[in-house]
């Protein structure tokens, strides 16, 4: 592949991975993840994917080889594949703004009283108030925006006298199922590994079923008919697919290591605002 056509393959890739990663931030921005949270988990995965799937005659990637494949130095590679080998969660380092002061209120011994409970603080004023929260842990955010924001989540609340009290320790722009959103993560994963999959598959490998029948001139009026439909049809066909895979499925195995694979199929419910472009 010559220089011109691996540019342009590489733009394509990278407008390909905006649109995925649209979904993505959609969900991130909801669950109260910063994009520098965001940043050390891609990190994170890239150094995963390349040791795993880039060494040579089955051999993990070493660590030059990782650092030239994802931009990351070498000491940052190791430090990650450490981390993963421990298996570590690493508690979120880059707090946002209103995760930071809802932290503060609870810890800083000017927000709370001799039982280490946060106090209850008028908006304005000196210390202690929010406005002065708000100086000390959110940087250069107005208060008022902040306030508003951290109202509507139901992190603070008004006492009867005026006064702010702090309702939550814990900044989260919408409650979401945490089983729910695992559940969406290994949905996108398995969309994605199956696009992927189909794009680099050598000739002669066969690619997976992925299809999709749309139409982008629908009257928003059938919308409900449409649910009922697919609901309907895209039950019976799941039900059938599920009753071939029992069917062909394997016995429980006597040897641990007896080879086994995960097989099925997903389908999901596709709509736009042709206007908004909104999903």
């Amino acid at each position: 592949m010559d220089a011109s056509t691996q540019d342009a393959a590489k733009g394509k890739t990278l407008s390909a991975c905006r649109r995925l990663l649209e979904p993505v931030a959609r969900l991130l921005l909801r669950s109260g993840v910063t994009w520098k949270e965001f940043s050390e988990v891609a990190k994170s995965v890239f150094v995963q994917v390349a040791t795993d799937e880039f060494g040579i005659r089955g051999r993990p990637t070493n660590l030059a080889r990782v650092a030239i494949l994802t931009g990351i130095n070498r000491r940052e590679v190791a430090r990650q594949r450490a981390l993963d080998a421990a298996d570590e969660v690493q508690a979120p380092v880059f707090l946002n703004a209103a995760q930071r002061l809802l932290s503060g209120w609870y810890q800083n011994p000017d927000y709370v009283d001799s039982a280490g409970v946060a106090r209850p603080i008028p908006v304005e004023g000196p210390a202690p108030s929010f406005v002065d929260l708000c100086a000390r842990y959110s940087g250069d955010l107005p208060s008022s925006a902040l306030l508003k924001e951290l109202r509507s989540v139901g992190a603070v609340r008004n006492d009867p006298d005026g006064r702010l009290r702090a309702a939550a320790r814990t900044y989260i722009p919408l409650q979401l199922d945490p089983d729910k959103i695992l559940r969406a993560g290994d949905v996108l994963n398995d969309i994605g590994t199956t696009v992927v999959h189909d794009l680099i598959a050598q000739p002669g490998v066969p690619l997976r079923f992925e299809r999709r029948a749309e139409n982008d001139n629908v009257d928003p009026a059938v919308l409900p008919a449409f649910h009922a439909f697919l609901a309907r049809e895209g039950q019976a066909f799941l039900e059938k697919v599920d009753d071939w895979l029992t069917r062909h499925a394997s016995p429980p195995p006597g040897d641990p290591g007896q080879p086994t694979i995960r097989l099925g199929v997903g389908m999901y419910h596709l709509q736009t605002d042709k206007r908004s472009g909104r999903q």
